[in-house]
Order: structure tokens, then sequence, then C-alpha cells
């Protein structure tokens, strides 16, 4: 990932912190059938390896497990909140015209290779996790031992499981650093005004 140094984020907790508040990663290999992407919700355990450790899993059906089982690298792709920035946020329009359009936004990407596993039991940890995660905010939340349990073994015979220890971090917050502070609050304003969710989300982390 392109990072000039004004946007790189080097501290591991707040790599961390966006891998955890990003719903569904995206996971691209590299194999025999060349470049493959998924769009997929992954655990974080931060405690295991340096860089922490990432968990998920994918339908056998989809070839894309088989290129993490012979070894390609992984990345995936953790993005957060992104906005247009529009010229006429920057007072500096008016005083040169001297602007263009950008965009803003926040992104972790990480790597490395993957274990993959079909154990019933550590698939089943998997699923139980990422569903208690997603559900926990809800009035009912489901739970997996709600299904069936014969219909919840035959689903996880259907999906591999993996598991990428990161070998690598890049973070960036391209928040408009590079310009003057007239200009880094005049875009904090302008996507605070946006009925855009995302616009408004990207000016709380400016301030």
């Amino acid at each position: 990932m392109y990072t000039p140094r004004a946007f790189a984020i080097d501290e591991l907790p707040q790599m961390h912190e966006l891998i955890l508040g990003t719903r569904l990663a995206i996971l691209v290999t590299h194999g025999e059938h060349g470049l493959q992407a998924s769009h997929v919700p992954v655990l974080l355990h931060r405690e295991q390896g340096p860089n922490g450790t990432l968990y998920g899993h994918l339908a056998k059906a989809n070839p894309q497990w088989k290129d993490l089982r012979d070894g390609a690298e992984a990345l995936l792709i953790f993005s957060g909140p992104d906005a247009y920035v529009s010229p006429g946020f920057y007072p500096s329009k008016a005083e040169h015209g001297k602007v263009v359009p950008t965009w803003n936004y926040v992104a972790v990407h990480a790597y490395g290779r993957a274990e993959t596993f079909s154990d019933g039991g550590r698939l089943l940890d998997i699923v139980s996790t990422l569903t208690d995660r997603h559900e926990s905010g809800r009035a009912q939340p489901w739970k997996v031992e709600d299904a069936p349990a014969d219909y919840i073994d035959g689903m996880l015979k259907a999906i591999v499981g993996f598991a990428v220890p990161i070998e690598r971090l890049e973070g960036k917050r391209k928040l408009s650093q590079n310009r003057n502070p007239a200009d880094i609050a005049g875009v904090r304003e302008g996507l605070s005004a946006s009925p855009d969710a995302q616009d408004q989300a990207l000016a709380q982390l400016m301030r």
C-alpha cells in the first residue's frame, strides 16, 4: 500500500483496533488460477504471535481456500470509513485556487501465510464466536445452538477454516495531514455537515 510518511500508522494497537472495527475483510490471494478475492468476516487474536493471528472460513466450493492450503501469501484488507474531499472545503481555494479533489480514508493491510483446517471443533469455535460478535447488539441474539445439531454439523462439513499469523501489517490514515491547519479544519467541518454516515465518521477521526 502506498503510504506517505504523514499518513502512516505505526502503532500495532491502533492497527488492531481498526481490524476489530471492520466487519468484513477482503481476502486476496494469487495462486494457480491467478488473483482471487473473497469478502469474509474474520476474528483477530491479538495475543497469538508478534502481530496477532486472523481466523476465518471459506466455503469448500470456493477454490480460494486451496491457494491458502498450498502456501500462497494472503493479503487481508480492512477498510475503515472513507470520504470524498471537495476542494470547496479548503479555505486556500479562495486564496490561490491551487486545489484539487482527493479522497480521505483509513485502512490496514495484513499479510501472512495460512494454515487451513476442517476440524469440526475448531470450525464450530470460529462460527460461534463470529455469530456471538455480530448478534450481540440484538434484542434476541441468535446462537449457533439454536439450530439443530445435525444441521450445524452438515454446514461445518461444507466449510474450510483458516488461520493467518500476521507476518506484516501496513496501516494508513489519510486525513488531510498534508494540508495546513485551516484546510484541515475546513475538511473536518465539511464532512461533519454531510448527511453521509461515513463522512461524519471520518470527521470524528479528524478531531
